[in-house]
């Protein structure tokens, strides 16, 4: 991820370009071609991702903040491959895509959440809890069937699962009664983020979910926000990059 100026944008109803990286959809898959710099090292990132979803919704909810941010899980499951040249990696998976947007940062609305998703046989669930800064709590779980039909999940057991090893961000998830979940893998530890892949049960199934936790308040302070340039670089009009200091705002993922 590089920020960049808005002359580097281009947009269509079917391709979005931001400087030499885009994503295209031609109505049955989504294409991402990446085209970049890995931070602090300067190497290449390149590749192509594609993207088909199994299961598509129009499902959107706005958390209780009036309409100031809206998420809306687009493919809740989807066949993806990754195939780069820079470095050498490839792979096949089960993925996911949605979307966020708001009219504010992200950290005005929010203090916490946590957020995972879950491919089950027929369906794909999604559980959000957190507190907005205003101290009210959100909980949400929703099923989302083949046919994108969606139902409430009601899930009012809870785990708590191990801080993470470094940040000590707090993690925790909703499962089925009479059953546990644990951490199969920490892919990201940093001082008010992490994401994990979590072993977990769900209406009646075993499954694996990606797992997320997020700290509002720790992204506020100075010194994570000092922090920020060293992971994604911003390019300036006249090409040079720098760090970049600025508050986040909402993301399109």
């Amino acid at each position: 991820m590089t920020e960049r100026c808005r002359h580097a944008l281009g947009a269509t109803p079917e391709l979005l370009a931001i400087g030499p990286s885009s994503l295209s959809w031609d109505g049955t898959r989504l294409t991402v071609n990446i085209d970049e710099k890995a931070p602090v090292t300067g190497l290449p990132v390149r590749g192509v991702v594609t993207l088909e979803p199994e299961i598509r919704s129009d499902f959107a909810t706005d958390f209780g903040t009036s309409g100031r941010h809206l998420w809306a899980p687009i493919a809740p499951r989807a066949r993806v491959e990754a195939r780069f040249d820079a470095p050498a990696v490839s792979w096949t998976g089960t993925g996911y895509f949605d979307t966020n947007r708001g009219d504010e940062p992200l950290e005005d609305g929010f203090s916490y959440w946590n957020w995972s998703r879950a491919a089950l046989s027929d369906s794909a669930v999604m559980l959000y809890e957190g507190i907005r800064q205003n101290g009210a709590r959100f909980n949400m779980g929703v099923r989302i069937a083949a046919d994108g039909s969606v139902g409430p999940v009601e899930l009012r057991e809870r785990c708590d699962l191990p801080l993470t090893r470094y940040w000590k961000m707090p993690r925790e998830t909703r499962i089925d009664a009479g059953h546990t979940a644990n951490v199969l893998q920490t892919l990201e530890d940093t001082p008010f983020y992490s994401r994990s892949m979590i072993a977990t049960h769900l209406l009646g199934e075993p499954a694996h979910a990606m797992h997320e936790s997020v700290s509002l308040d720790r992204f506020r302070k100075r010194w994570v926000q000092s922090l920020l340039g060293w992971r994604m670089p911003r390019v300036t009009l006249q090409g040079s990059s720098r760090g970049v200091f600025g508050v986040g705002r909402d993301k399109v993922e």
